[in-house]
């Protein structure tokens, strides 16, 4: 596997252009400055607020009259706002545990400046020259010891010196004793603390406590260790020592990172460019595949530093929010966000990294699902709406875009598709299952029949998207609707896993049945008069015609129903995009990740290319990171997903290799090692001049596969664990 660097030239000059590290749980952004440094740190179950008291009375009654609205085809927005605006709540946000400052003591310009990030050890470092001294700054964030470890030394004899402090914009305390910081911080809204231990081990040098400030004078090295944690006590490993610690966590971590890559031939002399002229030069365009190597990495990397073992799962930001009120809340949105964070860690061989996503489903969303199901909507079964929080919040939220009652049916793709790629019963049985039983019994006791005879869902929406609605002479805009595209394929797509579920385990024949005949009574999908795939179920105009949801593409990408079986829907969805994209569509870093993997799977290479430099061009800050804007992370991870699929797709029963390779000659030679394909396959190939050479592939079971390689058919047969090679002239 390649070494990636993201190397960076200059300070972080605002939060946004800091380096990340992270363990799941715990996660520090490394600024970088030479006068002063600055470690901003997360801990993940710092959340302000609290599980907040639902007021259902009236809902459910006041929702009917809303339905029957739309049922005589009328706005029904402002009716929904009178009648349904008092039980739109607001969550808190997740919050920054604070700042660990450094001032340093050294004063003057700064030579041979270099920020960089090792993604596959998961170690940045800070070096410079101030004078005839060198600096270096290291750190990384363990998994195994649950610290954030990070060490100073110089070339020069007792040149370390800094004064270090910690201040955070809200209820913070600090006490700090020998070589000891301890602090203590109240979240914004109070009711949470954090505590964090910072323990300074100075070598050759002195380290004085000085009121809220600890003073190191003349060290040769200082190694810092920062330990967080929310309602309870942070706790400092024992540690033999820095080098040791750091040895642990590289093997660690890039036993992980080393599991798979994405390695397009470049010239790799370009490596020695920061970051950000890389950037300026694919403005200008050039095409630099290397950093599509780099960005794939980063996006493998982010996950695992964000979502991890006991972790709560990848937010909004990852673990990372330098703020107190982040934005968005750095919540969990559920209309793709969360998600779109889960995309790529099946195909990226990151499986165990939703591990925490699982875990956050069914102990905190399933709950609190099941609550707003019977007190809201008077059903069975569990229901989430556009977003929530650590506190298993479910119900509607912020105003009429959050009457979406979809977001938990979506989350069992996730479930699923992990089954897919290492298919497990016990899996399916004791984790996905809860979860999605409760997801389709809902959506059995919520839809209703209209006069057609199809099973129907709403009030909804297509996710903050409207559309122009007339009657009696008015031409307005609306969000609420009934059965928009994409709920019609959430739920269908719902209910096929459901009874594939119910087959494989034999639970509960009765409700499979009852989905079965809900099955077949979901509205078919529908061509407009454009030619495109209609977003509603009337061919409506819309206000935003580029808006950045492409929400009626969903049974395209993530979903399946959408594939090369079924060419006019294929045809249709192509329409869509090109009409979006002509409206200025794809101009968030999220939205421009998801039509990447649209066009990957339309088998588009050139378009799936052209994204690409959409996204590096107008979506990508100078560290990497996805840029709404603000910072979101989903784009990160969508876009890393997105260039799996160009590469390797399996969604069907044929895994294809390169069905989407970018026409530009930059991409015409590579490799790719380690990606999954659903079955349990791991799947690696070499290409030149767009054809595949060889292959590898190595199945989890016995079990016969079907390829598509250079556009031709092939069968074989794969022992459980034994490696094929396949070569192709």
């Amino acid at each position: 596997m390649n070494t990636y660097t993201l190397y960076l030239a200059n300070e972080a000059n605002n939060w946004e252009n800091a380096t990340p590290v992270g363990c799941g749980r715990l996660g520090a952004m490394l600024w970088g400055g030479v006068g002063e440094e600055c470690l901003q740190l997360n801990e993940d179950h710092l959340w302000a607020g609290g599980p907040l008291e639902l007021h259902a009375d009236g809902f459910a009654e006041k929702l009917e009259q809303v339905r029957a609205c739309l049922r005589e085809g009328k706005n029904a927005d402002a009716l929904a706002g009178e009648l349904l605006d008092p039980y739109f709540f607001r969550i808190k946000s997740y919050e920054s545990a604070g700042n660990l400052r450094l001032m340093m003591e050294a004063c003057g310009d700064a030579s041979d400046y270099r920020r960089e990030l090792n993604l596959v050890d998961g170690v940045a470092s800070v070096t410079y020259r101030q004078g005839n001294i060198g600096y270096t700054r290291t750190l990384f964030a363990s998994y195994p010891a649950q610290v954030i470890a990070m060490r100073l030394t110089a070339d020069v004899p007792g040149a370390i010196a800094f004064t270090a402090s910690y201040d955070r914009e809200n209820g913070r305390e600090v006490c700090v004793q020998d070589n000891l910081m301890c602090v203590r911080g109240e979240t914004s809204s109070g009711g949470h603390w954090f505590d964090g231990k910072i323990r300074f081990d100075v070598v050759g040098g002195t380290c004085m406590a000085d009121g809220e400030t600890l003073v190191v004078s003349g060290a040769d090295t200082v190694c810092i260790y920062i330990a967080l944690k929310t309602e309870g006590e942070a706790i400092l490993p024992e540690i033999a020592s820095f080098d040791a610690l750091m040895a642990e966590h590289i093997a660690d971590f890039s036993a992980i990172m080393g599991r798979a890559d994405i390695a397009y031939d470049y010239d790799e002399a370009i490596d020695a460019l920061p970051i950000k002229e890389r950037l300026a030069r694919i403005k200008a365009g050039e095409t630099d595949a290397g950093l599509v190597n780099l960005y794939f990495q980063f996006g493998r990397y982010l996950l695992l530093s964000s979502s991890r073992g006991a972790s709560l799962p990848a937010n909004l930001q990852g673990v990372w929010s330098g703020y107190v009120s982040a934005p968005w809340n750095a919540d969990y949105h559920t209309n793709i966000n969360l998600q779109m964070n889960y995309w790529h860690s099946e195909v990226a061989n990151l499986a165990e990294c939703a591990d925490p996503l699982f875990d956050y489903i069914n102990n905190y969303l399933l709950d609190g699902g099941r609550t707003v199901a019977r007190e809201y909507y008077h059903c069975r079964g569990a229901v989430l709406h556009h977003l929530s929080d650590i506190y298993g919040f479910a119900a509607p939220a912020d105003g009429l875009w959050g009457l979406w009652p979809m977001g938990g049916a979506w989350l069992c793709y996730a479930m699923w598709e992990h089954y897919l790629f290492a298919p497990d019963a016990d899996f399916l049985r004791n984790t996905a299952y809860p979860y999605m039983e409760a997801c389709t019994r809902f959506f059995l006791d919520y839809m209703f029949e209209d006069e057609n005879g199809y099973l129907c869902s709403g009030p909804s929406t297509s996710p903050e998207n409207r559309y122009f609605i007339e009657y009696d002479g008015k031409r307005e805009a609306a969000y609420l609707c009934l059965s928009p595209t994409m709920d019609i394929e959430i739920i269908r797509g719902l209910f096929e896993m459901y009874i594939k579920t119910e087959t494989l385990l034999g639970i509960n024949a009765e409700q499979k049945a009852e989905a079965e005949a809900a099955y077949a009574k979901l509205p078919p999908l529908k061509i407009g008069a454009r030619g495109q795939l209609q977003e509603w179920q009337e061919d409506y105009d819309e206000p935003e015609p580029g808006h950045r949801h492409i929400s009626h593409a969903f049974a395209l990408y993530p979903g399946w129903e959408i594939n090369k079986n079924t060419p006019e829907l294929m045809d249709a969805i192509d329409t869509t995009l090109r009409l979006r994209l002509a409206s200025g569509g794809g101009h968030t870093g999220w939205s421009c990740a998801w039509l990447i993997n649209l066009y990957a799977r339309l088998g588009q290479g050139k378009n799936a290319g052209d994204m690409i430099t959409k996204l590096f061009s107008n979506s990508t800050l100078d560290n990497l990171f996805d840029n709404h804007p603000p910072f979101q992370i989903d784009g990160n991870f969508g876009a890393a997903a997105a260039m799996a699929e160009m590469l390797l797709q399996s969604h069907t029963d044929v895994i294809e290799l390169l069905p989407a390779l970018p026409e530009d000659p930059a991409y015409a030679n590579g490799a790719f090692e380690g990606l999954r394909a659903r079955g349990g396959v791991t799947v690696s190939a070499d290409w030149m001049d767009r054809r595949v050479v060889c292959c590898r592939l190595t199945s989890d079971k016995n079990k016969k596969v079907t390829l598509r390689v250079n556009g031709e058919r092939y069968e074989d047969y794969l022992a459980a664990g034994v490696t094929k090679e396949l070569l192709f002239t």
